[in-house]
């Protein structure tokens, strides 16, 4: 069993300093594409259906990705207040069939349910959905009270017409924070709590099984952190890890934080880790709003690497940014979840807001509702190509809107792979900083 015992690496305002966008991190400007993942409901955080080997699921020809939506005739704003889990199946990582909800209307924890993990026996069809239960089921006014939660004991099968999920589901809590590693609601003093977004994880290194999730790292009155500057200390965001089981989804046993940001960033949300060829790279999406004050950064998608699950980590290009969105479209995507394909790695995301350069998201409320709801793009967005080398992450180009290849499919040739072909190896032409869609 593998030995925790290490101090949490951080994510530091020195390396937080170097944040800047360039050909090598920024994503291209998205169009809407001709039809939307569901022509019924708002979609956002997504995941794909995997297996406890963390490949993609393979339910008899079907892959399945499962997300967070709401009504499409609710403001976009409001789409975390109602959260539900659907579920989408396709035989071609292209075209996206509707599901329907995945527990139906019997969720027993919290009044919504926000983002997580879904694993898929692919010898029993057993499913295990790890999630965030947020509020409490039955109340009166949204609370923001979270807890690590598990739904288990449902299967996926597939029928004449597609996919659908089977109970009946057991909920269960797995963890609350501790207070020690991780802050509680009570002790919080940032502009927004987290104690969130289970992850489920087997090491290949280790055959042990383990959960990721993102917390805050408490700080006490009268800390010496960030120089004793409390507005600062306000933002302290971690990557979460608990002990987990192969064989009993309920089980569950904190253990300190993989990385901190404290006095960087309040928020790294939904971490998830690649593995490749003996390296752990751990992603986390974060907005601009959440950075402490004094560092610029964007919403993105930011990094780190390390040679085992509890690193130490290093962040990824120096200042941890992996990928962001262009300038002139700050917000266009959100929550972007990566996973490894060949030599490369594919990041998934959803289209947030299009058509929109202000300089905020709390600005959006000031739009006319009519152009709250054009502006929003509530589906799949184009999957991004990540070249890797080391600590170095670079766009390599883009994909179809919501196109997710298994591991065994051939992506097409990107503009630099066109280029050096036919340049050959003595060609001198100039290369482009991404490859086109």
């Amino acid at each position: 069993m593998s030995d925790p015992s290490r101090d949490t690496a951080a994510w530091t305002r020195d390396h937080a300093a170097g944040l800047s966008r360039t050909d090598r991190n920024t994503a291209p400007i998205i169009y809407p594409p001709d039809r939307r993942t569901d022509p019924d409901n708002h979609l956002w955080d997504t995941w794909l259906l995997r297996t406890p080997a963390g490949e993609i699921a393979d339910v008899d020809g079907y892959r399945v990705v499962v997300a967070l939506t709401a009504s499409n005739d609710l403001l976009p704003g409001k789409r975390h207040d109602v959260a539900t889990h659907r579920f989408y199946y396709s035989t071609d990582g292209r075209n996206w069939t509707p599901g329907g909800c995945v527990f139906g209307d019997s969720v027993p924890l919290g009044s919504r349910q926000w983002a997580g993990s879904a694993i898929y026996d692919p010898e029993t069809g057993d499913v295990s959905l790890y999630y965030t239960a947020a509020g409490h089921r039955g109340e009166d006014a949204l609370s923001y009270t979270q807890r690590l939660a598990v739904a288990h004991g449902g299967s996926a099968r597939t029928t004449a017409d597609g996919v659908r999920f089977e109970g009946p589901w057991t909920h269960k809590t797995l963890a609350r924070p501790d207070g020690e590693w991780y802050e509680r609601e009570e002790q919080s003093r940032g502009m927004i709590y987290t104690f969130r977004d289970p992850w489920y994880f087997e090491d290949p290194e280790t055959d042990e099984a383990y959960l990721l999730f993102e917390g805050n790292t408490p700080i006490p009155e009268g800390s010496k952190a960030c120089g004793g500057d409390p507005e600062q200390q306000a933002f302290n965001g971690s990557v979460g890890i608990a002990r987990a089981s192969k064989t009993d989804p309920t089980a569950c046993e904190l253990l300190p934080p993989l990385v901190d940001a404290v006095c960087v960033n309040q928020e790294l949300e939904r971490p998830h880790v690649v593995y490749r060829d003996g390296t752990y790279y751990l992603f986390v999406a974060s907005h601009r709003h959440t950075f402490a004050p004094g560092i610029d950064g964007y919403d993105a998608l930011y990094g780190f690497a390390a040679d085992a699950l509890f690193g130490p980590y290093e962040p990824l290009n120096g200042s941890g940014l992996v990928l962001t969105n262009p300038a002139n479209a700050p917000f266009q995507a959100y929550s972007w979840l990566a996973y490894g394909h060949c030599e490369e790695i594919l990041v998934t995301s959803f289209l947030n807001y299009l058509d929109y350069d202000r300089p905020s998201l709390d600005d959006v409320a000031y739009l006319p509702e009519d152009e709250q709801f054009r502006r929003f793009g509530g589906t799949l967005a184009p999957t991004v190509r990540l070249g890797v080398d080391g600590l170095d992450t670079r766009v390599r180009g883009t994909l179809d809107h919501g196109h997710l290849p298994t591991a065994e499919e051939a992506l097409p040739e990107t503009e630099d792979e066109r280029i050096a072909r036919l340049r050959g190896a003595d060609g001198d032409e100039e290369r482009p900083g991404y490859g086109a869609r």
